[in-house]
């Protein structure tokens, strides 16, 4: 509530609308923000996924007795769905999952291992050229038919997809919204029960002091109530058996399908060797340097494992066929922020968070303009990036080794210059084999990549 009165009905257009994942999420959170109404609008290309979801947010609203406060419909029409919004979610995949196996496999081929594959290295790259030309026409899209609403991007590479929208449209009011730094945030208030004897404060009593690129990002500071969490963390990890190897805990994690499970050794191996904590999981940092990924064993020396592109494929067959009982339906409160910004940009309350946007100095040793991690306090119609505590050199060299890459990626997909996007390719930090070697895989996964639905 301000002042005594409910925010405005909002406009809300989720381009992705048909997801069984990031859209269904959206829509509960939505049911739980007890301030909020909103006519929301689903937008996909399978048009049939968001005609279903249509039925499954009747459910939603109606199991938390939320219906009065929300119509939903489904529009074919990216215009049409897009006309006068106020909020524009985007949360896609671009081009089929198969599309991934060529992002995934070929590299393998070629001894080039990635725990992800979606934000950095070959299959990064790849998923890039797919997503740029996309993100552009949306850009487009919302300069024309609602040049003043705030464009939230849930899609990775989070960094390419969000510079994109920029390119698209200059003048578009877009941010990048990353859950990686609540993991961070999370682990560190499990250590704050352990180390201060009191309950486990919420994530958000975190204050984490940001920097870096998504999933390449850091934390060059973090405090609880005052009190330096990194301190006693860079204590906490010299003794001599805290990096022991780990592989019998990734075998576990192997057998049982537990993908995402993440123990932070990879972020701390960060604190122990360049003095600041990694703030993304394990699985996106080992990606963007040459070192964790040199085999499976090295691997799960840090009880990590790699996600399988069998995995990926069972997985987009499992989502498109899932149903929901009603139990699975009822909103409570979530680590997702996205209809924290929204109920923030319409003025209910300040946000303190991080985002992904044009570097206008918070991250001083990157130029600017580049699509950058960092804090921000979001408010109302307004968002105001928080100048970062610069990490150490050697982290400045990491992270802007990976910027260049992608602005070099950025460049070539934006041309359509398929030779200047081999040279990003070469220059990528996973690239370890011979040149023409490199050239062969490039060829073959442009064929492989492509585009298509």
């Amino acid at each position: 509530m301000m002042g005594g009165m409910e925010m405005k009905e909002q406009r809300i257009c989720i381009i992705g609308g048909g997801g069984r994942l990031w859209a269904i999420q959206f829509l509960k959170d939505l049911a739980y923000s007890k301030d909020t109404s909103a006519h929301v609008v689903l937008y996909d290309i399978d048009k049939e996924a968001a005609r279903n979801n249509v039925e499954v947010a009747n459910r939603i609203f109606a199991v938390n007795k939320s219906g009065g406060r929300f119509t939903i419909e489904a529009e074919d029409d990216l215009a049409k769905a897009l006309e006068g919004c106020d909020l524009v979610v985007i949360t896609i995949e671009p081009g089929l999952t198969e599309c991934r196996k060529g992002d995934l496999l070929l590299p393998e081929e070629y001894g080039i291992l990635q725990s992800v594959g979606d934000t950095t290295g070959p299959g990064g790259i790849m998923r890039a050229r797919r997503s740029i030309p996309l993100f552009v026409d949306f850009a487009r899209a919302i300069g024309r038919y609602c040049p003043d609403a705030w464009v939230i991007n849930y899609t990775n590479p989070m960094t390419l997809c969000t510079a994109a929208l920029y390119e698209g449209f200059g003048a578009i009011k877009a941010l990048g919204c990353c859950h990686e730094v609540f993991h961070t945030q999370n682990f560190l208030a499990d250590k704050v029960a352990t180390w201060f004897g009191v309950e486990r404060p919420d994530r958000r009593e975190i204050m984490v002091d940001l920097t870096g690129v998504n999933h390449f990002t850091f934390a060059t500071a973090a405090h609880w109530k005052g009190n330096d969490l990194l301190a006693p963390l860079a204590e906490e990890i010299t003794d001599p058996h805290f990096f022991d190897d780990r592989t019998a805990v990734a075998l576990e994690r192997l057998k049982g399908e537990k993908w995402f499970d993440n123990d932070q050794r990879i972020a701390l191996s960060f604190l122990r060797d360049f003095g600041v904590l990694g703030a993304a999981g394990d699985r996106h940092l080992a990606e963007f340097v040459p070192w964790y990924l040199t085999s499976d064993q090295d691997l799960h020396r840090y009880a990590v494992v790699r996600t399988p592109y069998s995995w990926r494929e069972r997985q987009a067959i499992e989502k498109r066929a899932r149903t929901y009982e009603d139990n699975e339906l009822v909103a409570e409160q979530s680590d997702e922020e996205g209809v924290d910004i929204m109920r923030a940009l319409s003025g209910s309350h300040t946000l303190l968070t991080n985002i992904n946007r044009p570097n206008e100095g918070q991250v001083s040793y990157l130029p600017k303009g580049r699509i950058v991690e960092s804090n921000g306090v979001i408010s109302r119609d307004s968002i105001r990036a928080i100048v970062a505590q610069d990490p150490p050199l050697a982290i400045q060299n990491l992270v802007r080794h990976v910027s260049d890459v992608q602005e070099m990626t950025l460049e070539a997909v934006l041309e359509g210059d398929d030779d200047k996007l081999f040279s990003a390719f070469l220059s990528d930090p996973l690239m370890t084999i011979g040149r023409d070697r490199a050239k062969e895989l490039f060829d073959r996964m442009l064929t492989a990549c492509e585009i298509r639905y």
